[in-house]
């Protein structure tokens, strides 16, 4: 279940990036920037594209945490418990857990 958090993670790390390197270019060399008529356009494309990404990454981060919910319900690993299904065993599933923080970081 990590792989969507790290897509989500690597994205991020990938776009903080590439903002320092527009502002360096935007405020040192400011004057190629301006002569320059494809520069603006391909910094467009290139952030057109991480927006994409990261609307992509948002709504994997989203569907992994749907899957760990769906691991993690108490029914779902007393059923996967093979010690539960013995005659005469009685497993109790105890309190959910509380997944209210990690749906909060999905939506921030």
């Amino acid at each position: 279940f990590s792989a969507p958090a790290e897509f989500f993670v690597t994205l991020g790390v990938f776009s903080f990036l590439y903002a320092m390197v527009a502002l360096v270019l935007y405020l040192r060399f400011h004057s190629l920037y301006g002569e320059n008529k494809k520069l603006p356009f391909t910094d467009f494309c290139i952030t057109v594209c991480f927006a994409f990404f990261w609307l992509v990454a948002a709504a994997a981060w989203g569907k992994g945490l749907t899957d760990v919910k769906a691991a993690t319900r108490p029914g779902s690993l007393i059923a996967a418990m093979g010690v539960c299904q013995g005659q005469g065993v009685v497993c109790n599933a105890g309190t959910t857990p509380a997944m209210g923080l990690a749906n909060i970081s999905v939506v921030r």
